[in-house]
């Protein structure tokens, strides 16, 4: 029987126990306060995490979307990266994160972790053609034997996209969605999935469990919990 659990901390942050090990999504355990991002828009946190990064205990994986964004990857969430812990995401974060411990993934290449195969799968952080203001994006898909196959969206907002993922991976048994309808000036879309796009996606991948995240302690996520 799987012992598969999610422990939610906040925003797109959260420690899933898969297969013996321990990942976790974008980690992010910085108190509020606000950002000056590299496009000078500036990321507000209202809320620091629910648990703090000492008292997680022992992290094996973390599962980076992408780098470039304080909402995504804080300071506390890059210290815990330089610790060395294996962080699985884009060719982008790999060359420009140091310390040796990132490993870049291009869209539908796998990598093994003591019999899990994490295949990188492809996002999009916005609408078509914003890629140059937002960079590159990855999300994720987990699997091993006697396991729920796991799809961990990262920042991605488009459908069609997750139609792709669906023909390739139709046994999805757990969906983990950032949702939240991220928005910041300058682009006049949605950066995450919104509510109703969340809800196509979890239809589109028959998912029997459906975590939403990315919804909450951003002042820029335009769509709550609930």
């Amino acid at each position: 029987m799987s012992s598969t659990t999610l422990l939610y901390i906040g925003g797109p942050t959260a420690v899933l126990d898969y297969a013996g090990k321990r990942f976790i999504t974008d980690p992010t355990f910085d108190a509020p306060q606000s950002y000056e991002d590299p496009g000078e828009t500036m990321l507000v946190k209202t809320a620091g995490p629910a648990i703090q990064r000492h008292d997680i205990g022992r992290i094996d994986v973390v599962l980076l979307s992408h780098h470039a964004h304080k909402d995504n990857l804080d300071y506390e969430g890059l210290e815990l990266i330089a610790t060395g812990i294996p962080t699985l995401s884009t060719r982008e974060a790999a060359s420009e994160l140091f310390g040796g411990s990132v490993i870049g993934l291009d869209s539908w290449e796998t990598h093994e972790l003591g019999g899990i195969t994490v295949t990188a799968v492809p996002a999009l952080h916005g609408p078509p053609g914003s890629e140059r203001l937002v960079g590159e994006v990855t999300g994720f898909v987990l699997e091993a034997d006697g396991e729920p196959t796991v799809y961990v969206s990262g920042d991605n907002a488009s459908i069609p996209l997750v139609e792709q993922i669906a023909d390739r991976f139709p046994d999805v048994a757990i969906a983990i969605l950032f949702a939240g309808a991220a928005r910041v000036p300058g682009i006049d879309a949605a950066l995450t999935l919104t509510s109703r796009d969340a809800a196509r996606a979890a239809t589109i991948l028959t998912a029997t469990a459906v975590v939403g995240l990315h919804t909450e302690d951003w002042a820029h996520f335009s769509e709550s919990r609930a």
